[in-house]
């Protein structure tokens, strides 16, 4: 996933345009979301209520695994 940085002077108008959307690959944030998780970022729940885009078999695989017993 790449930074993207930009210097904020005051000078520059707040945009009212939706932020654009961004294609990365399950691989590049699956262990930062995962770790920030785990430690309870505070922003993650910035973003509990966003709605995300994925491929129908990965939510089969997710909605699965979400209603499979843990192991004993």
């Amino acid at each position: 996933m790449r930074p993207r940085l930009r210097l904020f002077t005051g000078d520059d108008e707040v945009s009212t345009l939706p932020n654009p959307a961004v294609s990365v690959r399950l691989g590049e944030i699956v262990y930062a979301l995962s770790d920030a998780v785990q430690s309870n970022r505070s922003w993650v729940n910035d973003f509990e209520n966003d709605e995300i885009q994925i491929p129908a078999d990965l939510y089969d695989v997710l909605s699965s695994y979400m209603h499979l017993r843990p192991g004993a």
